[in-house]
Parts: structure tokens; C-alpha cells; sequence
């Protein structure tokens, strides 16, 4: 008669559950030290409202922060709402952002994301996911830094740093987006989640850089498992 899979012995299980209880810890510290360096993050895209939030993030998606804001600075002074937005037209509103790579899809998604939200929710951007998903040129990586920074919904966003953190240190290791979103979601004490997506895209733009990590003046360095730490 063939056997299963012997049970865990008690000493093994004790073994994995302490582990685990030490990486829970570990995690808690790590975020403790994050939350202390900065205690109200906040996004480096500049935005009037939560609409212009919305269009923010769609413009920001292959470009830098930066760069988007040096554009719609002088595009939320005369387009703040769906309306005014969807006024500009396509052509109009690609000669705004040109400077933005991608321009041309952008403009014609950020119209057409104008114009659903007029048609279908009344001009306002709504606060549930599958709403915003289904606007043109939203995804979940956008769908949810608007449900986290708007709405304060315990959510966060993988973008190209916090993928990158999150498997370095690590805290949750994946090989897609959303893998990690998944791990994160898992392990982040529900304390931290409000603004654990800034903390990780800070810390990954600022410090844990990915070629030339500031490793000396991290705050979590010695919570960090990376092997390749700088000096």
C-alpha cells in the first residue's frame, strides 16, 4: 500500500512558523523606518483634482514625472475637468503634451477617457476599479495609484521601482507586476498601507536606484538581503 507525504514533523513546523514570524517582523521594521524618514508622502505628479490625477497618471505611463508635469502644468490651467478636456480635442490636446513620449495614443486615449466620463459617469472619475479599467488607456497599474491617492484605498501600484524593491530587499518576489502587487499586499501590515505605494516608488527612485543603490544611506540597509550592496 503506498504511503503519502509524511506530516511535518513538530519541530519543522515550529522552525517554519518562527521564520515566519521573524519575516513579519521584518517587514514591520522596514516599514516602521520608511514611515518615520517620511512621515506623509506624497506623489511627485502635480495634479488640480482627481480627474486631473487620472490624466496625470495616464501621461506619466513610459515617461518621468518630471517631464509630465513640465506639460501639464500649463494644460489643468485650461482643462481641469472632463468637459474643458474633451473641448481640446485630440489635435489640440497632442500639441499640449507633445513633449511626452507617446504623445499621440496618450491625447487620443485621455479624450476618449474625457468623453466616457462625461457619458457615463456624470463628468466624475469614479472610485470603484472595474469603472476605471474599463476607461480607454487605464490600466490596473494607473486604476490603482488613482484608488490609493484619491480614494485612499489600501492598494499600491508596481511600477518599474517598486518591482524592482520589492524583489531586491526583497519583499515580495514575482516575475510579473502582478505577482508582486500580490506578495505586497500579503506581507504590508494593513497599518502601512495607505501610503506604501509612495514609500516604495521614493525609496526605489531615490535610494535603491538600479544601477548605483545608495545603500549607505538607507534607512533599512541592514534589513536588506541584497547581496551586491554598495559601500
Amino acid at each position: 500500500m503506498a504511503r503519502g507525504n509524511p506530516a511535518p514533523s513538530p519541530v519543522r513546523r515550529r522552525s517554519a512558523g518562527a521564520a515566519k514570524t521573524a519575516e513579519l517582523a521584518r517587514v514591520e521594521e522596514i516599514f516602521t523606518r520608511l514611515a518615520a524618514a517620511n512621515p506623509e508622502p506624497k506623489s511627485e505628479l502635480e495634479y488640480v483634482n482627481t480627474f486631473t490625477l487620472l490624466v496625470a497618471v495616464v501621461l506619466s505611463a513610459q515617461a518621468t514625472d518630471a517631464g509630465v508635469n513640465k506639460a501639464t502644468r500649463a494644460l489643468f490651467a485650461v482643462a481641469d475637468t472632463p468637459a474643458k478636456m474633451a473641448a481640446l480635442g485630440e489635435t489640440g490636446l497632442a500639441e499640449r503634451i507633445k513633449t511626452i513620449g507617446l504623445y499621440r495614443t496618450k491625447a487620443r486615449n485621455v479624450i476618449a477617457l474625457s468623453q466616457a466620463l462625461i457619458r457615463d459617469h456624470g463628468g466624475e472619475t469614479p472610485a470603484g476599479r472595474d469603472a476605471l479599467e474599463a476607461l480607454p488607456g487605464v490600466g490596473r497599474k494607473t486604476a490603482n495609484v488613482v484608488l490609493n491617492v484619491a480614494f485612499g484605498a489600501p492598494t499600491l501600484a508596481v511600477d518599474t521601482h517598486v518591482f524592482r524593491v520589492a524583489n531586491r530587499i526583497p519583499l515580495a518576489q514575482g516575475k510579473t507586476p502582478r505577482a508582486v502587487e500580490d506578495g505586497l499586499l500579503k506581507v504590508i501590515p494593513a497599518r502601512f498601507m495607505r501610503h506604501a505605494h509612495h514609500w516604495l516608488i521614493l525609496h526605489g527612485r531615490y535610494i535603491c536606484r538600479a544601477r548605483a543603490p545608495l545603500c549607505a544611506r538607507c534607512v533599512i540597509a541592514d534589513l536588506c538581503r541584497y547581496k551586491n550592496k554598495t559601500a
